[in-house]
């Protein structure tokens, strides 16, 4: 009966060392008399009791590491602060194992040291610029030193770059300043653009109202010209009415009475405008006077006669 209990047990313990479970997306390295024998993949394997023993276990995903800070000297002789991010994935297991001591540590080390080298080739100001160049070096010389250890550096991703607080300072300063003179060029550019609007305005306004004023005098000129034409052609058709009353019977006598009025008029219209006088001999032959006036008339009358008047235009 003890036989049989201790026969089970052993049988059990034998099940148990040499059944291996992998799970998915991992490997176990498999060393047989501690020597490599083979790669467990993801599924249900069974292994030789004592013979054989599982040496290393390795995760198939993608992983990230933090790369530790570090100081950098940059070009310029700045030392600044830099840490990243490091994706990498094992591709070969046996590789992985055997290849390096301890793969995690050397790609951070190699991360580094090749950090600090891009780095030194740039100045403070381009190490802010060039971060996808910077990453892309580091991703290129990690690649080609982690082959041979099994592993595909995928990505590398600077996350912090602290330059020193007497650098951080003149930055904030030389970031105020940059942004005070972009305000000061916008704000002339405001001021520019302003007064060409408002030259512009003046300068339309000023065309408008030469044009308006010109517009004006055009009418204006074009009004008086037509007031002289109409106040000529009223006078002449007066004269030629008055000429041919004049030839009506009993036309001479209305003239001579009319001259009369008129003298007697504008006579007194002088002795009320000035204190001075100079009176005519003859003053009271107005009769005389009218009678040289109407001559006069029928003198111009007879001249007017001969040639007739003159064509109104």
């Amino acid at each position: 009966m003890i036989f049989i209990v201790g026969l089970v047990v052993l049988i059990v313990v034998a099940l148990l060392k040499t059944a291996r479970v992998v799970p998915q997306r991992q490997a176990f390295v498999v060393e047989r008399l501690g020597k490599y024998h083979k790669t467990l993949e993801a599924g249900f394997h069974i292994t030789v009791p004592i013979l054989d023993r599982v040496a290393y276990k390795h995760s198939l995903k993608e992983v990230a590491m933090d790369v530790p800070p570090q100081f950098c000297i940059t070009k310029d002789n700045i030392a600044i602060e830099i840490d990243g991010l490091l994706y990498m994935q094992v591709l070969d297991p046996k590789l992985a194992s055997y290849g390096i001591e301890n793969y995690y540590y050397a790609a951070s080390q190699l991360a580094q040291t090749t950090l600090r080298s891009e780095i030194g080739k740039l100045e403070l100001d381009k190490t802010f610029e060039e971060r996808d160049t910077i990453n892309a070096a580091v991703i290129e010389a990690l690649d080609k030193a982690s082959e041979p250890w099994g592993l595909k550096i995928t990505r590398y991703e600077i996350a912090n770059i602290k330059p020193p607080q007497s650098v951080q300072d003149a930055l904030e300063k030389q970031m105020r300043a940059e942004r005070e003179r972009r305000a000061q060029i916008a704000l002339s550019e405001g001021q520019r653009e302003s007064q060409i609007n408002v030259a512009e305005g003046f300068k339309q306004e000023v065309i408008k109202q030469s044009e308006a004023k010109k517009l004006s005098q055009i009418n204006e000129a074009e009004g008086k010209a037509r007031e002289i034409e109409l106040l000529a052609n009223a006078t002449a058709e007066g004269i030629v009415r008055i000429s041919q009353a004049i030839q009506q019977p009993g036309g001479k006598d209305a003239v001579n009475l009319r001259i009369a009025e008129q003298y007697v008029i504008q006579f007194g219209n002088l002795a009320k405008t000035t204190n001075t006088m100079i009176l005519p001999q003859n003053l009271s032959d107005i009769g005389g006077t009218v009678a040289a006036l109407a001559k006069i008339l029928d003198t111009g009358r007879g001249t007017a006669g001969d040639s007739g008047p003159p064509p109104l235009r």
